[in-house]
């Protein structure tokens, strides 16, 4: 399956014919040789070739039988997904989560790693806990794993390999953390920004599904952006693309939060622990504020919330004029339908901008989701290579 023959050959025709029915076998799951060569348009006589050469070159494997009526039963193949694995990654400040990954997606339980202040960390140590915990989660080898994409609260730089904006990776080297890690491994790396990883979710299974293109606003103890253009990630040159929290505070901003000299200290956690705070009238921690913004009947820490919002999105949208902005992020998640709504009456009331503003609907852990869709496609594209 790694040699490249010359296109209109018997060789390419036989290559291409096999990638065609592993793709099947991905996408359908276990099947009959007959099924196989009714799915592709083959002879019964090619599809039964086909098998032959996939199992020799340990491709496939027998799954099972299908009863055939009066006939012997029918034997199934399926494609031998253990031995092209992967684990996806979720680094935040405090803790790990991980699972493995198989190139059909299916489903494994996650791993949850807590990250002790007073253990000395490293990239290194750190990927390595990960992968061990979810292997074993699984039930499966270590030595199974052959790629891992791990979502990380930095820009990325892949072209120079370099993590920029970030405090929350104690230990990891802010230059070579990429090829430190494969060397350290022996396994291909992926590092991705949380907050594309999240966008990714949305595209495939949240609210960005079914959108030309969308701006994803991550709410939480940080903020960040991600921009999907139609189904696209604008990374930026370096990487550093969506990194808003950095931006001053407008000077607008002054007479709801006259102490937030940027957008981070006006939207991120300890933002929505004040707005929260002085709404109730009692202190409060963020955690502890985003059950005030779950609770019902909030509308007056909705709308102070809001307020602060959007004045984070209005940069945002004079350039890029999305037509859908997503609320996501923990702080999303708290205020759900409600928050997104009070978010697009205060840009009308503040601005000529009126983009329709949904919350989140990525399921939960939408960092670790988007880390599991590339690695469905890097999984699949070494089963299936060009």
């Amino acid at each position: 399956m790694t040699s490249s023959p010359a296109p209109g050959t018997p060789g390419w025709l036989a290559l291409r014919n096999d990638q065609a029915a592993l793709a099947l076998l991905l996408d359908e799951g276990p099947l009959t040789r007959n099924r196989i060569g009714e799915l592709t348009g083959l002879s019964k006589p090619t599809a039964a070739q086909i098998v032959a050469r996939l199992e020799e070159a340990g491709l496939i494997r027998t799954a099972g039988e299908l009863s055939a009526g009066r006939g012997p039963n029918a034997v199934t193949y399926d494609v031998r997904l253990d031995r092209t694995l992967g684990v996806a990654i979720d680094v935040d400040e405090t803790v790990l989560r991980a699972t493995v990954v198989d190139a059909r997606g299916s489903q494994r339980p996650v791993a949850t790693v807590a990250l002790d202040a007073s253990h000395p960390r490293s990239a290194e140590g750190d990927v390595r806990r990960a992968i061990d915990a979810a292997c074993t989660a699984a039930g499966v080898e270590p030595a199974a794993i052959v790629e891992i994409v791990i979502g990380v609260q930095a820009a990325t730089d892949p072209a120079a390999d370099r993590l920029n904006f970030t405090d929350t990776l104690d230990g990891w080297p802010m230059q070579n953390a990429r090829g430190e890690l494969e060397a350290g491994l022996g396994i291909a790396v992926t590092l991705e920004n949380d907050v594309n990883l999240a966008a990714i979710a949305e595209r495939a299974e949240g609210a960005g599904a079914e959108a030309p293109g969308f701006a994803l606003l991550w709410l939480g103890e940080g903020l960040g952006l991600s921009i999907d253009l139609d189904g696209a990630i604008l990374h930026g040159a370096t990487g550093g693309a969506g990194e808003i929290g950095y931006l001053p505070a407008p000077r607008t901003a002054m007479a709801i939060d006259p102490d937030a000299e940027d957008l981070q200290e006006l939207v991120g956690g300890s933002a929505v622990a004040r707005a929260a705070s002085a709404v109730l009238g009692t202190p409060l921690d963020y955690a502890h504020a985003l059950d005030a913004l779950a609770a019902p009947g909030q509308e007056r820490i909705l709308a102070a919330l809001a307020q602060r919002i959007a004045f984070a999105l209005t940069p945002v949208i004079a350039v890029l004029d999305p037509s859908l902005v997503i609320l996501g992020g923990p702080t999303g998640v708290a205020g759900g339908a409600p928050l997104a709504d009070a978010v697009s009456a205060a840009l009308r009331a503040s601005s000529s901008w009126n983009p329709t503003v949904h919350t989140t609907g990525a399921p939960a852990d939408a960092v670790l989701l988007g880390a599991r869709h590339v690695l469905v496609s890097r999984l699949r594209a070494r089963i299936l290579p060009d």
